[in-house]
């Protein structure tokens, strides 16, 4: 596929143009009313106005909604069912346009396009780089106010032959959200303006093995089958630079950048691509493209000749993607045949900066954008791994965060970071999990940072290049060693449910990872929690992110639970919703909640193997309390096939008051193994038979799953069955006096009214830690 002269997988999603009956145009202004809530505010001089698709939006042709006009000659107003806009003739300035938002939201002033304050939930930012704990966020398009903007005066417009150029200057092109605090709606809108999220490859939402360091095959595979003797499952193979030839002749400059393979360490590049395929993983490799193509390339003839130079001259051939003909010859040239080889995507390592021969134009975007187009030929996905480059980047995913400093500070800001970026639409963050450089070895924030991978868009471990510094487990204490392999496990199990949301994020428009106030936005308690976040539809993790109490050997950290009942997802404890509490988790733990009714489809532990793929076997987790229904998603995991029909679809409807699981299938059976069998673990219940009562959980198992079905669960509900082995089990690990231990214990066995136990318990003047911890495992 030649990038300039075909379709690409993108094309169909730009529809630039909009409906003539949307339009409210005059000599020198032109406003669309996309929506009742979203509107394109253009002023040009000239009168001329753009309707082709930008680098931010592809999509403009929406259904059009009511909506009045009223004008005469110096003032327009027009009017919809959310918006009143006010627009006195003129040029674009703060006394001449603001909107209304109805229902007690603010007022939108056009001061707010010539630097006034935004006052939004923030979006994201283009790298983590150098960043010690918080940054910095760019804005996103949702607000407590009501309204947000998007300022596209200055995005490159799409041309006709596949390419871009730059803006006229002096024009003013603006999209005004005002949703109010319909956040999900004003997500899909954003959406369908600026293209969906494409689905990832199956394979994608498994462990990443990441390493700055300088291994050659023979060291590689051996890592590789010790994971696997370790029982540690990877799906991912990252393989920084040093896959390539750094050490150069001097005059060659840095060696950064390259494209043929350091033969030294992969003596048959492709016979170990082929073995880390075997081995279930795909592979993608470093880029620093900044230095452009040099005379030691195993491909510089082929690309000084299709660059029309002459290889004799031994010239370098600068990096330059504002000239078409140079992202030709560098995708043909110096990646086809990797990619031929078995290279699945490339990891884009841009941090040169945002300017290029081409005023204005990002290498950054440029790279991602024609990146994804290429990988995406002949019927793949697209898919690469790179840094953020501005609202409609959500198209280009994996997401690199960049070199993270590894400290208490860094992981504290990342689930904050991570979610947030959803109010611009970008969910597919994938961090240095366990933190790139710097800081100093710390067995307790390395597992903690794994367990919040495990629980973050993208799970990949990663460090810089030190003989200390690796992110294998066994490199760790035993406790935590133990900590990181089962989390590591619990990532590959959860894949069944990590797929049903990566689909939710292309076809429904909400990302795996949402802030709390999405769900809840009319409740204040959302917004006190930064760190806290659904993740899918089923879940909410308030990740550990500081140090344990050592005496205790737990760390703790706050949680909002909705309304409702909730249930710990590891051990099925209780919790009623409502409320704002303190938990607790030793480094085996990590605080996430199921909601009553949750249905999280798993794919059963293989010991050994790097399985992502449909599986043969099939465990369904449910959690009492409440009906519900969900839909599990599966395809083929690669092929874009699933945009003509090629899917299945397993539904089950939970009713909670007939303790019935009904299952229905629909689509196309083959894509997943005959005979597929179905084991139900209800957790948090009590039961007879296959009982686990450390967590709780009754396994059921069914056999043969079939088409329709509907499976009994015979188990029954209490308040917390188990409270007291979990309370002996934390007082007998406390590094308290026995004494206390022993009073604290007979507190909770002989004490009848919990009116009783509170007051005795708050007569002790215990620590703060030691307190809460307590009554987390008492009340519900």
């Amino acid at each position: 596929m030649r990038l300039f002269e075909e379709n690409h997988v993108y094309q169909s999603w730009m529809r630039p143009k909009a409906r003539e009956e949307a339009i409210v145009q005059g000599s020198c202004y032109r406003f669309t009313v996309l929506t009742s809530q979203l509107i394109r505010m253009e002023y040009a001089e000239d009168g001329v106005f753009e309707d082709r698709a930008t680098q931010v939006v592809w999509n403009r042709e929406f259904d059009v909604p009511q909506f009045r006009v009223i004008e005469d000659e110096t003032e327009l107003q027009i009017i919809t069912e959310h918006v009143h806009l006010y627009y006195t003739k003129g040029p674009f300035a703060p006394n001449t346009l603001y909107v209304d938002v109805k229902g007690n939201f603010s007022t939108y002033y056009s001061r707010y396009m010539f630097n006034g304050p935004e006052r939004t939930l923030k979006g994201t930012a283009r790298t983590l780089d150098h960043v010690d704990g918080a940054t910095e966020l760019e804005e996103g398009i949702l607000s407590k106010q009501g309204y947000a903007i998007i300022d596209d005066s200055s995005s490159f417009l799409m041309t006709d032959d596949r390419f871009v150029e730059p803006r006229r200057k002096g024009i003013h092109d603006i999209y005004y959200f005002g949703y109010g605090h319909d956040y999900k709606q004003a997500l899909r809108d954003f959406y369908t303006l600026t293209g969906p999220t494409p689905m990832l490859p199956r394979k994608a939402l498994g462990n990443w093995w990441s390493r700055y360091w300088r291994y050659d095959e023979k060291e590689y595979k051996a890592l590789m089958r010790r994971f696997k003797s370790e029982d540690v499952p990877f799906s991912v193979s990252v393989i920084d630079m040093d896959w390539h030839v750094t050490d150069i002749p001097e005059e060659y400059g840095s060696g950064w950048t390259g494209y043929s393979w350091n033969k030294n360490l992969f003596p048959e590049p492709k016979r170990f691509l082929n073995w880390l395929k075997d081995e279930g993983m795909m592979v993608t490799l470093n880029l620093h493209p900044a230095d452009g193509v040099r005379a030691f390339e195993d491909q510089y003839v082929a690309m000084a000749e299709a660059m029309g130079g002459d290889p004799e001259s031994g010239d370098r051939i600068p990096f330059d993607f504002s000239d078409k003909r140079f992202i030709q010859a560098y995708f043909e040239q110096m990646h086809h045949p990797h990619e031929a080889d078995g290279v699945d995507f490339w990891w884009i390592d841009w941090q040169q900066g945002s300017t290029s021969k081409m005023e204005g134009l990002d290498p950054l975007w440029m790279l991602n954008h024609y990146h994804a187009i290429d990988i995406a030929r002949d019927g793949k996905r697209p898919l690469i791994f790179s840094r953020y480059a501005g609202p409609g980047s959500h198209r280009y995913p994996v997401g690199f965060s960049g070199d993270t400093i590894i400290s208490w500070a860094s992981l504290a800001f990342q689930p904050y970071f991570t979610a947030t970026a959803t109010n611009i639409g970008y969910g597919w963050w994938s961090h240095d999990i366990g933190g790139h450089h710097r800081g100093k070895k710390d067995d307790e924030l390395a597992a903690r940072w794994v367990a919040y991978g495990v629980f973050s868009p993208i799970m990949r471990l990663h460090s810089t290049f030190s003989t200390f510094n690796g992110k294998e487990p066994w490199r760790f204490g035993i406790e935590a060693e133990q900590s990181m392999k089962r989390f590591l496990r619990l990532r590959h199990e959860l894949i069944p449910y990590l797929y049903t949301m990566n689909y939710r994020n292309h076809a429904n428009a909400l990302p795996l990872v949402l802030p709390m106030y999405i769900e809840h936005p009319d409740d204040e308690a959302a917004y006190q929690v930064p760190n806290q976040f659904y993740f899918g539809s089923e879940l909410i993790v308030s990740p550990i992110v500081t140090p344990m109490d050592r005496k205790l050997h737990v760390a703790g950290t706050n949680v909002w639970l909705p309304k409702g009942e909730w249930f710990d997802f590891f051990t099925g404890h209780r919790y009623e919703g409502d409320k704002s509490i303190r938990v607790f988790r030793g480094l085996d733990g990590q605080p996430v909640f199921a909601k009553a009714g949750a249905i999280v489809p798993l794919m059963p532990h293989q010991p050994h193997e790097n399985k992502t793929g449909n599986p043969s076997e099939l465990e369904v987790l449910v959690f009492p309390g409440a009906s519900n229904t969900f839909t599990m998603y599966e395809d083929d995991g690669e092929s874009r096939d699933y945009e003509t029909g090629a899917s299945l679809e397993t539904t089950f409807t939970l009713d909670w008051e007939a303790r019935t699981l009904r299952i229905e299938m629909s689509g196309d059976l083959t894509l997943v193994p005959a005979n597929r069998t179905l084991t139900v673990l209800v957790r948090g219940v009590v039961g007879e038979g296959d009982y686990d009562a450390e967590t709780q959980t009754l396994h059921i198992p069914i056999g043969e799953l079939k088409q329709e079905q509907t499976v009994t669960l015979p188990v029954d509900v209490t308040q917390n069955a188990h409270r007291l082995d979990r309370l002996y089990r934390f007082l007998d690990r406390a590094e308290i006096a026995y004494d206390l231990k022993d009073r604290l214990y007979q507190m909770a066995t002989t004490k009848t009214r919990l009116e009783a136990w509170l007051f005795d318990l708050h007569a002790l003047e215990l620590d703060r830690d030691l307190q809460d911890a307590l009554l987390e495992l008492i009340l519900d």
